[in-house]
């Protein structure tokens, strides 16, 4: 495509050259007008001729451009074939994977909401649980504001920790003294030290004053009011609780609260000392606990001690039995013994009679041995030889 235009191009600058020339003689030969003419006609001669040498190569290249038009057609046809069959099998791969990645992609998307289902369903029940759990807890709240029902609940965790620590004929709930008074547990313990007195005590109202002080006057009256509740509880542990010949020398004041027991050991050394000095020991759930499992051992200790006179009884007649058996075997030796004597008597009697035996045999043996043969001799006479 890019020669022919070159001809056509040439052609023209052929023709363009021709007519110039052309103007050039007509310049030059203006006093010679009969030169012009025949130079004119051999010059349309000349341009015809190219004209027609032209067309001729026009045509040739159209017929040329036609031949290779309609091979760059088949060409392009092939290529367009042999690219749309590439098209087709690249987009059927490729729609393969989409679909794939589709198909895995939803099964994803499925598994993922499922357990995002799942994890909402636990949400759900855990907001149900924050709820019921709030609703507990503001009942907690009403439990804790009312003086008598936080006693009962510091009752109830105290019951809690004795059963889980002690066997039930070790403790006694609501046990009435001698006195009429009533505490919350006692204790069996053997003498010493005895029975030893449990109550329940939980002063919040003089804690939450003291926590939520906002200065020092404030701080300063509420842990005056915090010393004084507690200086009180100890007076009447000390004066109900601690009866000499029926309860031990000593008895425990229960905290159902570990902050109000971590304050009170340290910033109040003193209504700490005040309760050594009464010997009303102040424990906290896990001091108490603690407390309990001592308890525990001394009582399997105790045990021990009073099942000891059976053991030595049963010890001493174990041996009695062991003394008879011994002496059993030792008659059984002596019989064993004098089997074993009559038995050697026995085979001693029985080498005699056996060695007897023998000789009698022996001596038959001989006699026939000694006897001479009889013979018969005339006469009648019988003599021996």
């Amino acid at each position: 495509m890019d020669t022919t235009l070159l001809v056509v191009i040439g052609l023209v600058a052929l023709l363009g050259v021709g007519a110039l020339w052309a103007v050039r003689l007509a310049v030059k030969s203006r006093a010679r007008p009969t030169g012009l003419v025949e130079e004119m006609v051999r010059l349309t001669e000349i341009l015809k001729r190219g004209q027609s040498d032209l067309d001729g190569r026009l045509k040739q290249m159209t017929e040329n451009q036609a031949a290779t038009q309609a091979g760059l057609t088949d060409r392009l046809h092939a290529q367009e074939r042999i690219l749309s069959k590439a098209l087709e099998e690249r987009l059927s791969e490729i729609s393969k994977r989409v679909h794939d990645g589709l198909e895995k992609s939803s099964n994803q998307t499925s598994e993922t909401m499922g357990k995002l289902e799942a994890r909402l369903a636990g949400i759900d029940e855990a907001q149900k649980n924050i709820q019921a759990l709030g609703s507990q807890i503001v009942g907690l709240q009403d439990i804790l504001a009312n003086k008598q029902a936080r006693g009962a609940f510091g009752e109830v965790q105290l019951e809690d920790l004795v059963r889980d620590a002690l066997p039930p004929s070790a403790y006694v709930f609501q046990a009435t003294l001698k006195s009429g008074r009533r505490v919350d547990c006692l204790l069996r313990l053997p003498n010493p030290p005895g029975a030893i007195a449990v109550d329940a005590k939980f002063p919040l109202e003089s804690y939450r004053e003291l926590r939520e002080a906002a200065d020092d006057a404030a701080r300063k009256h509420a842990a005056r009011g915090f010393r004084a509740a507690f200086t009180q509880h100890i007076r009447d542990i000390e004066s109900k609780y601690i009866v000499p010949g029926e309860t031990a020398e000593s008895a425990l004041m229960f905290l159902p609260s570990e902050a109000v027991y971590a304050e009170l050991y340290a910033n109040f050394p003193d209504v700490v000392e005040t309760s050594h000095k009464a010997k009303v020991w102040i424990v906290s759930p896990t001091t108490l606990m603690a407390t309990l499992l001592t308890v525990r051992a001394i009582l399997k200790d105790v045990r021990m001690h009073e099942q000891t006179a059976l053991i030595q009884r049963e010890v001493g007649a174990m041996l009695k039995d062991v003394a008879r058996l011994a002496e059993r075997v030792r008659n059984l030796g002596r019989h064993f013994r004098q089997a074993r004597e009559d038995v050697d008597q026995i085979q001693i009697s029985t080498e005699k009679v056996t060695h007897r035996g023998e000789k009698i045999e022996s001596l038959e043996l001989e006699e026939a041995e000694t006897e001479a043969p009889v013979r018969l001799v005339s006469g009648g006479d019988v003599s021996k030889s």
